[in-house]
């Protein structure tokens, strides 16, 4: 046996709805970076091409370009002290990232689905004084909003790797609740 994950389907519409579930998932976390670091556009940027690739666009050099600022502006956000706005910042990078979902069969891959979710929890907890109920919150309205499509997709990947600290654990918690 060579350990290699298998393959996935994964049509593009899929993709758009994963992408769209993402956004969603993230955004409440945007006024946060934006409160934390006024003036710094690279996450609503990611946002912004993420939402262009879920309502119709094409995946492009741009989404990635705006999903590698967003991670720097996550990094430098964590080393200014401001980790909020670090996870905040998270989040819109994997939503940029979950246009290209990989069609493998790997648990690492639950990441890209379920990670805009967990790191805007986490944003928003660190933002409340550290209150685990308000990410448990984000995380139960994310349940809602995840779609018939997006769970199928998401039942097709093995479960939440372990690990990943406090958003490893929020995106188990989540992942749980929707298979």
């Amino acid at each position: 046996m060579s350990g290699a994950a298998r393959a996935i389907d994964l049509s593009r519409s899929e993709l758009r709805e994963v992408t769209e579930y993402a956004v969603a998932c993230a955004l409440p976390a945007l006024a946060i970076f934006e409160r934390e670091r006024p003036g710094d556009r690279r996450v609503r940027a990611a946002f912004e091409a993420a939402k262009a690739f879920a309502e119709g666009g094409e995946r492009t050099k741009a989404i990635r370009d705006s999903a590698w600022a967003a991670h720097r502006a996550a990094q430098e956000a964590r080393d200014a002290g401001q980790a909020a706005a670090s996870d905040a910042a998270r989040a819109a990078l994997a939503a940029a990232g979950a246009p290209y979902l990989h069609p493998l069969a790997n648990a690492t891959q639950v990441r890209h689905i379920l990670g805009p979710a967990a790191h805007a929890a986490r944003a928003l907890e660190l933002s409340a004084g550290d209150d685990p109920a308000v990410g448990a919150g984000h995380i139960a309205l994310s349940r809602t909003l995840a779609g018939p499509v997006v769970v199928d997709v998401l039942r097709r990947y093995p479960a939440a790797p372990s690990g990943g600290g406090r958003v490893g654990e929020l995106i188990r918690q989540l992942d749980a609740t929707l298979r």
